[in-house]
């Protein structure tokens, strides 16, 4: 494989830009990693970056060839800021970009959907990582996690839909295949775990590694969107109770073969995922 120059992780501190840049380190690559405040990862040289501060995005993109892009956590609209850092990304020598999106949001569609159709325009060398719902979002301190711990329950508007959960490590494992490959992918890579799940079956799961009662309780999609709004503003929370609809209506219903095809090894299970959670919170 080729040396190749810094690569900026935007996100480094996020579910899967600290994973990005811990694979990366371990691999011998050199990172910039970015956060709004500069916050230390072993390994890397960190960098402050804010998308919404035009200021900070000449020093974070000094002496780097490729970037991944993780948008703004709950813009609604994130190409507005996004494109303009892309365009100066490109004139200032960055010829990789490789961007984190959504198994729900094709390219032309909402949100980072704009972003997704531009990428290709701007750079030779891209990809766009398009997983299905997290594995981690039954851990830590999430919604789901948070209720599974104070109410023994699971709420979404999913009905009895299926859910190709995977695991935000596996994620950063194709994150950095589409990066330091000699050849970029230049596709849309839809990311799944092995199963499609429901979520009745994803409560069964937890229920049976943890030993405490989990239920999934089903909500109406304005029950979920009210209780979305209670945290974020009630354009996005409009968008995620929709993917919920979606979700029920069987769009997530699938598995893919990408993980296995860029890493060379299986995706985790949410079993196994769930074993090692357990593990690390005892």
């Amino acid at each position: 494989m080729k040396p190749i120059s810094a690569t900026l992780v935007i996100g480094a501190t996020g579910t899967t830009g600290r994973r990005v840049t811990a694979q990366l380190n371990a691999e011998g690559h050199r990172v910039k990693a970015a956060s709004r405040r500069a916050t230390p990862v072993d390994g890397a040289q960190a960098v402050r970056f804010d998308w919404n501060e035009p200021a900070t995005w000449d020093d974070a993109l000094a002496g780097v060839d490729r970037v991944y892009l993780v948008p703004p956590i709950g813009s609604s609209d994130p190409a507005a800021v996004m494109l303009p850092f892309l365009r100066k990304a490109r004139a200032g020598g960055v010829r990789r970009a490789v961007l984190l999106s959504s198994s729900a949001i094709p390219a032309g569609g909402p949100a980072v959907g704009q972003v997704h159709e531009a990428l290709p325009g701007l750079f030779e060398e891209w990809a766009v990582l398009r997983p299905s719902w997290f594995m981690q979002n039954f851990a830590g301190h999430t919604p789901h996690a948070r209720s599974i711990r104070e109410e023994g329950a699971i709420r979404t508007a999913s009905g009895d839909g299926r859910v190709g959960f995977v695991d935000a490590s596996d994620i950063a494992a194709v994150a950095v295949r589409a990066l330091t490959d000699d050849q970029a992918p230049n596709a849309d890579l839809l990311l799944t775990g092995p199963q499609a799940l429901s979520y009745d079956e994803v409560a069964a799961i937890i229920t049976e590694v943890t030993a405490r009662p989990v239920a999934h309780r089903q909500l109406t999609f304005e029950q979920l969107r009210d209780r979305w709004a209670a945290e974020i503003p009630l354009e996005f929370a409009t968008m995620l109770a929709g993917m919920d609809r979606a979700i029920a209506e069987g769009a997530e219903d699938r598995t893919t073969d990408t993980v296995q095809r860029l890493t060379g090894r299986p995706p985790g299970t949410l079993h196994a995922f769930a074993e090692r959670e357990l593990r690390s919170s005892s």
